[in-house]
């Protein structure tokens, strides 16, 4: 599923008929929680269970929801930087999670990720070059040091960064220039697919603009496909083209943006985009708060893991739950909730 828009104009959606440059298809993620003297596991922390999106060539799906929702581990596990348990990652046609390592590793090129924070995802020790240019040296791209730094001065022209960068520490840039830094390094390997992780979240507003601006100038250039985790909707509405909500290991809406802004179906999608802040003085927005907190993923509740806390919910809810279903009369908009259409 995928996203929209712009300060330049969003990448155009995937051509009708044409084969998805990610397919996942039930990923499921949990973590063993061991005790005792011989780490017997006693349980399970379920931050995934079973999500499935598609994601086409040049454009940009924005996965959102509450911190602890499974975000980051999604796209951890479709890198497979996290084994998934269960599931399908189909990658340009192959399923990466089954995947023997040694034949992951040529498309590994293809897929990167800009961290969330640029403070620590950069090696102190290392220069600018070192960084940049190491994903150069792991894949074999470039003759020589000489032409490898070259493409370094290229990629930080390319981010708006000066060339007497490449001689220096992370620890001499702003969050800003760290982040461009990162974005630098993503893109030195050409690859087609990157797992944006709240790649803005850490900055101030007006860089947070800057960066996501130059991401959408270079996904425009080179038609990347973007994986696009966030919490601030604000920013997921400048730059998705389609939007998938996530709550408690699930996906519980997806939808074209401005379809999910202007006509939010799910109860959990409504509080959420009541909370945006109001964007013109004076504007009308009724605050729609869920009771309670979110259950724990250890031991969510059966059916609908929004059912406890849902204004709409029935007995029904948690028996089972509900399918991922089209909304009546929008085809991309699909919602998980039987009571909303």
């Amino acid at each position: 599923m995928s996203e929209s828009t712009s300060a330049t104009t969003a990448p155009a959606t995937q051509t009708p008929g044409t084969r998805p440059l990610l397919q996942v298809v039930d990923l499921v993620k949990h973590f063993p929680i061991r005790k005792g003297l011989f780490s017997k596991v006693v349980g399970h922390v379920k931050a995934v269970s079973g999500v499935s999106f598609e994601l086409g060539v040049g454009e940009t799906l924005a996965l959102v929801g509450e911190s602890g929702c499974g975000k980051t581990t999604t796209g951890r596990c479709i890198l497979r930087l996290i084994e998934p348990t269960s599931g399908t990652v189909d990658f340009q046609g192959r399923n990466l999670r089954t995947m023997p390592a040694d034949e992951l590793r040529p498309f590994r090129r293809n897929m990167q990720i800009i961290f969330q924070d640029p403070y620590s995802s950069l090696n102190p020790r290392m220069t600018v070059e070192q960084i940049i240019a190491e994903g150069l040296v792991v894949h074999g791209i470039g003759k020589n040091t000489s032409e490898r730094r070259d493409m370094v001065l290229g990629l930080l022209k390319q981010v708006g960064l000066p060339a007497q960068a490449i001689e220096r520490y992370p620890h001499e840039f702003s969050g800003g220039q760290r982040q461009r830094i990162g974005i630098a390094r993503a893109l030195a390997v050409s690859p087609s697919f990157i797992v944006c992780d709240e790649a803005v979240s850490a900055l101030d507003v007006s860089v947070q603009a800057q960066i996501i601006n130059l991401l959408m100038d270079l996904q425009s250039e080179k038609q990347l496909s973007y994986l696009f985790i966030a919490h601030d909707l604000s920013v997921v509405e400048h730059i998705a083209q389609r939007v998938a909500v996530m709550y408690l290991g699930h996906i519980v809406e997806v939808a074209p943006t401005a379809e999910l802004f202007g006509n939010p179906r799910h109860p959990y999608t409504k509080a959420l985009l009541s909370s945006v802040p109001k964007r013109t003085p004076g504007e009308k927005k009724e605050r729609q708060i869920l009771p309670g907190e979110p259950p724990s993923p250890i031991n969510p509740p059966p059916g609908c893991p929004l059912a406890p806390r849902c204004p709409i919910a029935k007995p029904e809810c948690s028996l089972g739950l509900p399918a991922l279903e089209t909304v009546a009369g929008v085809a991309e908009h699909l919602v998980r909730c039987p009571y909303v259409k």
